[in-house]
């Protein structure tokens, strides 16, 4: 793991007993991009919702890349005392969300990743610089976008030997992102599954419905089983 990493803002939702579930959002988002869904998710999960670095009320950087985030998210784990984890992330969030399992399978129960950029050279427009004061750093938004336009080759080999279930939520025709390609990364999953919610690009906020109804039945099937309490002897009474 870098040694660059950041302390991320977050928050935590839940009961204190309910097993852990990260939430990762997308790129000029917030943790915040996930209160339309948070509150029934939170029924049955302990949800961690950090900001990403760059994002929300975590610090900014001169550095930012896909793998930076990742390691932050690690350290965030760690500081929070989470062995495992069950991840959602959206775009940004899902990217990080699948090198996360590349890295420590150890770490990730599953996973849920909404419309990932596909491991494959794309063609996204990067804007141009601006100091316009922004709720997110707008350097981050160049450099991870040119990172999604040069993906490194190591990811879609990483895909392939991840072996975390995914159920993996791809937007339909109105979203940017070419859909056949989010369909072969859970191909390359060994315990990948593909379904469509036609929302477009932000599905769980355009369509948290048609979401939650993919999402938490995905959940529900690889929840950990609850920690088994100690045995106690019963007193025989003898007299």
């Amino acid at each position: 793991m870098s040694g660059d990493r950041i302390e991320l803002a977050g928050r935590v939702v839940g009961a204190s007993d309910a097993p852990p579930l990260l939430l990762l959002h997308g790129l000029t988002g917030s943790g915040e991009d996930w209160d339309g869904v948070a509150p029934a998710l939170a029924e049955s999960w302990r949800l961690h919702i950090p900001d990403l670095r760059g994002h929300g009320a975590s610090p900014r950087s001169r550095e930012y890349s896909f793998e930076l985030m990742r390691d932050d998210v690690l350290g965030y784990l760690d500081d929070a005392g989470l062995a495992e984890v069950t991840v959602i992330g959206h775009s940004l969030g899902g990217v990080i969300a699948y090198l996360l399992a590349a890295l420590a399978p150890s770490r990730v129960r599953a996973m849920v990743l909404e419309e990932p950029p596909p491991p494959i050279p794309l063609d996204r427009p990067v804007p141009s610089a601006s100091d316009a004061p922004s709720p997110y750093d707008r350097r981050a938004v160049g450099r991870i976008i040119r990172q999604v336009n040069a993906p490194d080759p190591a990811w879609r080999a990483g895909l392939a030997s991840t072996p975390v279930p995914a159920l993996v939520i791809g937007g339909g025709p109105a979203s940017h992102l070419p859909q056949d390609e989010i369909a072969a990364m859970a191909e390359l999953l060994p315990y990948g599954t593909f379904v469509t919610v036609p929302a477009g690009h932000g599905v769980h906020a355009e369509a948290p419905g048609p979401f939650l109804d993919q999402v938490l039945p995905f959940l529900a099937r690889h929840r950990p089983a609850p920690a088994a309490r100690p045995a106690v002897d019963a007193a025989v009474d003898g007299g």
